[in-house]
């Protein structure tokens, strides 16, 4: 687990967790809510990991929803802050875009 994904799962641990407003707005097109997605992140994958996102590093993880369906979900840390795990963003990937695992894009 990369250390960015290590201090996110800390900072959820504590409860210190902002959900951003486009993070709601995805979760609910997809059917998703936060606490599935909370309660699933300790057995997320690290898929791609953005250290120098200019917002503050960030992180895609796959998770799986209560239904055992995948979620990719990217969970960050404002930039010059330690302090809220951020819920960025969270859907459903389109098997079309990913490997038939979700860990990597298709070409």
């Amino acid at each position: 687990m990369n250390s960015i994904f290590k201090q996110i799962i800390r900072l959820i641990e504590k409860k210190e967790i902002k959900i951003s407003d486009h993070g709601y707005d995805e979760l609910a097109n997809d059917g998703l809510y936060v606490k599935e997605i909370i309660l699933g992140v300790k057995e997320a994958v690290v898929v791609e990991e953005y250290p120098q996102y200019q917002k503050g590093p960030c992180v895609l993880v796959l998770q799986k929803d209560s239904n055992g369906k995948p979620v990719h979900v990217v969970w960050g840390i404002p930039l010059g802050h330690d302090s809220p795990a951020v819920l960025i963003t969270a859907y459903r990937p389109n098997p079309q875009k990913w490997t038939k695992d979700f860990t990597r894009r298709k070409k």
